[in-house]
């Protein structure tokens, strides 16, 4: 058995522990990754590249067949092998070998393998060959190993053998009829992407669509689903499910029974620390890992956490957002230099708490910063709630035709900023990283009133918010 000794290790080589690595060695420190699967994780080749490479296509066809002259020219269907092609090329074919290479250039150790901890800063290796490694870690240990899918307890539905978000996010073909269970991002993107392709889909949801969000945006993407064909069934919960050959069926709690050939499962995500030695340390397999803003696992000096496992936004940008404040706060108390740790310093992810942003890529298209109206009253804010119909912006108009959405501004009354942004409508991702300034900034309105949007572009819904609010 061999050991190693190292100032870092990473366990896991995702985009969290990718930056998290990168960000410590460009502190000065030597560090071993640990993957067991391919490197540069979920993101990489079952999340967010290959889920929106796959809704892309459609949603730039609807936009062409939204505005006049365009959509004379749009006569054709969507060419679905061509996404899914696509598709494959955003996954890299499940070809790990350029981020290796990155890896390797960035100057980090990568060591293939299923890690589990085996002490205090030490992780016990075992390879793809059965062989076992001891890495011993000089300052700290940080576990970035991701979330997996949650499988529900119900009737005939493990036996079943569900799609979950990896496998409808790698399918290399489309099936003609699929139900997804769940209301969440996942399951209405690729509602929205499947019934693009042709799929006769159907969504049983719990709840309603995306009850994280402002109540609207749930709706208009239930109604937009209902126009691409879909069948949304809200507040309906599933009984049993059954697969004889190739025919699933689903039997709803309002006694309906739905025929489909695949049916997916998204119905949320749990921490992937089931087998990665928690117990050697006092931890309870299977738990999240709490953190403070430094990313450092409570109770513990040496012990780090980022990603999904913590459970502080299970978002790959936030993510990667911690791994860049971990592995510099690991280097600097590593080297003895000066931590700042106040809130918004170099060295925490103080975004997290309120400054969250995050896009649904469904068409309209979700964009949100920061609190909706429910959470800022929940956080005992005093708030004022300011609405505009997007489709009444000029840049709107221009930019599709019978463009429809809404914008919903929060405002913290008693200091006068910006507490959260939603967008629902065409490609207002485009929108957020403006709102997340402000949000982030706490730029008090009175000054957003010298922040000129360009005309006639959406911007422009930002001085209707404005003036909707009133001029102090």
């Amino acid at each position: 058995m061999e050991t190693t000794e190292y100032d870092l290790i990473v366990l896991g080589a995702g985009a969290v522990g990718e930056n998290a690595a990168d960000r410590a060695v460009q502190g000065g420190l030597t560090v071993a990754l640990v993957e067991s699967e391919l490197v540069g994780g979920e993101c990489s080749y079952w999340a967010c590249m290959p889920s929106k490479a796959l809704l892309r296509s459609g949603q730039v066809l609807r936009a062409a067949q939204h505005v006049g002259g365009a959509a004379q020219a749009v006569t054709g269907k969507l060419d679905v092998q061509a996404v899914l092609d696509r598709r494959n090329s955003f996954a890299s074919n499940w070809d790990d070998a350029g981020q290796v290479k990155w890896v390797d250039g960035a100057g980090i150790t990568l060591v293939r393998g299923h890690a589990r901890l085996s002490g205090v800063k030490e992780a016990t290796v075992t390879g793809p060959d059965g062989g076992t490694t001891v890495l011993t870690a000089r300052h700290a240990v940080l576990v970035a190993t991701g979330s997996d899918p949650v499988i529900p307890d119900i009737d005939g539905l493990h036996e079943s053998e569900p799609w979950a978000s990896r496998e409808v996010t790698s399918a290399k073909s489309v099936p003609d009829r699929m139900v997804i269970i769940g209301g969440g991002t996942v399951a209405v993107e690729m509602a929205t992407a499947y019934a693009g392709f042709g799929t006769e889909v159907t969504v049983i949801a719990r709840g309603k669509l995306l009850t994280s969000l402002e109540p609207f945006a749930g709706e208009m993407v239930g109604d937009a689903l209902r126009e691409l064909g879909a069948t949304v069934l809200t507040e309906t919960g599933t009984k049993s499910v059954r697969r004889t050959g190739g025919t699933v069926s689903v039997e709803t709690s309002d006694g309906r029974t739905i025929e489909a050939d695949e049916l997916v499962v998204a119905t949320g995500r749990h921490p992937r620390t089931d087998d990665i030695g928690l117990e050697t340390v006092g931890l309870t397999p299977g738990d999240w890992l709490p953190t403070d803003d430094t990313l450092l696992v409570e109770g513990f000096d040496w012990l780090y956490a980022g990603g999904d496992v913590t459970k502080r936004a299970l978002f790959t940008h936030q993510g990667k957002y911690q791994a860049r404040a971990a592995g510099d706060v690991i280097a600097a108390r590593a080297n003895g230099k000066p931590v700042s740790d106040q809130p918004w310093g170099t060295h925490v992810a103080t975004a997290d708490h309120e400054a969250v942003p995050q896009v649904t890529f469904t068409d309209p298209e979700v964009a949100s910063i920061g609190h909706t109206e429910k959470t800022a009253r929940e956080a005992g804010y005093t708030t004022r709630t300011v609405d505009y119909e997007l489709g009444n912006v000029a840049g709107a108009s221009v930019r599709q035709d019978g463009y429809k959405g809404k914008a919903r501004m929060i405002v913290d009354e008693d200091r006068k900023v910006v507490l959260g942004v939603t967008f629902v409508g065409p490609e207002v991702s485009d929108l957020l990283q403006a709102a997340t300034f402000a949000v982030v900034g706490e730029i008090p309105l009175d000054r957003l009133w010298h922040a000129v949007p360009a005309y006639p572009t959406v911007n422009e819904i930002w001085l209707r918010l404005l003036e909707t609010y009133g001029r102090p």
